[in-house]
């Protein structure tokens, strides 16, 4: 049996394509997560939602999310996300069986995200809230959080002054790197010594370093 020839696809044709692979994706997986990337692709094409679900981030994301699971537990009234972005790793974790969770807060700076964070997670109902918000300017005590996640520490001028607004005894998954020839990193560490000395938690019950193929994602799990 032979196959019809096709003509080469354009770039033009990049979400029609990523739709419907996306969409057989989700039906062959039964991912919510994957059919909420499905229908950001239909509903918001300006999205960099390919950027956003790439093999490096999805793998710091699972990194966090199995060492949250190992050394702080599975159960969460309330998890707020800061720079949650299209709010990818909150849908990994609501997604996550392993994990009781009531609800997820993603917050971000960026007005354009609110909507797309919205369709991505609508498959979970309420216990996703997408927000635009300052991390600087968030009546943290208000919250209510039994953990605070921050994955883009590089991108905070003075981590010890944001950890500060936080409540003491707030639990918090935070992650750094040392990709200092990124532009907009502007606090990158050289180590997860450097890192914990920022951070200056507490108590921490989990410290690593993930290596990536253009630098080295840094991660802590305890408590402020």
């Amino acid at each position: 049996m032979t196959h019809a020839s096709h003509s080469p696809r354009t770039s033009d044709d990049w979400h029609e394509n990523g739709y419907d692979l996306a969409r057989g994706l989700a039906a062959y997986s039964g991912s919510t997560l994957v059919a909420g990337i499905a229908k950001v692709i239909a509903k918001h094409p300006e999205a960099n939602i390919a950027n956003a679900f790439n093999h490096k981030q999805v793998l710091c994301k699972l990194w966090a999310r199995d060492e949250l699971l190992t050394s702080a537990g599975s159960d969460y009234g309330r998890i707020v996300v800061l720079g949650g972005w299209y709010g990818i790793l909150p849908a990994m974790l609501l997604e996550d069986r392993r994990f009781t969770i009531a609800a997820i807060d993603s917050f971000d700076i960026d007005p354009a995200v609110e909507q797309v964070a919205l369709t991505l997670n609508a498959g979970f109902g309420d216990r996703f809230r997408a927000v635009t918000a300052d991390m600087y300017q968030i009546d943290y005590r208000g919250l209510d959080a039994d953990l605070v996640i921050n994955t883009s520490c590089e991108h905070i001028a003075d981590l010890g002054a944001w950890l500060g607004l936080l409540p003491s005894g707030t639990r918090v998954l935070l992650q750094s790197n040392d990709y200092f020839s990124e532009p907009t990193h502007i606090n990158c560490v050289s180590s997860l010594e450097e890192f914990q000395a920022k951070a200056g938690l507490s108590r921490v019950d989990f410290a690593g370093a993930l290596p990536m193929k253009k630098y080295t994602r840094f991660m802590l799990i305890g408590t402020v």
